[in-house]
């Protein structure tokens, strides 16, 4: 028989600390922060950490904390410590500027330091675990 009521959708987060369930985390992750929807108009993407960053202080602790999550994860997967220090001070870059009214929410279009952090990242993958690559379309 058919059921009446609507079909829930389920989406599940890989939990693994394996390098593909961690590069498929921090990908939803820097997705979610730097390119969840686009501007109509504009045609220019934009996600939370911009969004979030219009609230003052608080905005800026949580988008830093995200950052910080992504440079966590890059810590478990091994990644050398001078790449770390790089991707810190990604996120250190983006939340200094930040911090800074009206200039700092115009500043998050252009400077996406979980973008870059994630380009780290997968440069990491694709040299040392290469079965984690994706091909994407």
């Amino acid at each position: 028989m058919n059921d009446p009521r609507p079909q829930q959708m389920t989406f599940s987060l890989p939990t693994g600390t394996d390098p593909a369930s961690v590069r498929t985390r921090v990908e939803l992750l820097e997705r979610l922060l730097e390119r969840s929807f686009t501007v109509p108009g504009v045609n220019m993407p934009v996600g939370l950490d911009a969004i979030i960053g219009l609230v003052p202080v608080l905005g800026d602790i949580v988008t830093t904390a995200m950052g910080a999550y992504v440079v966590w994860e890059a810590r478990n997967l091994g990644l050398p410590k001078w790449k770390l220090a790089r991707m810190g001070a990604n996120v250190l870059l983006d939340t200094a500027i930040g911090a800074i009214p009206v200039v700092g929410d115009a500043a998050d279009f252009v400077f996406r330091s979980n973008s870059r952090n994630l380009k780290i990242i997968r440069k990491h993958l694709d040299k040392h675990h290469p079965q984690t690559r994706v091909i994407e379309g």
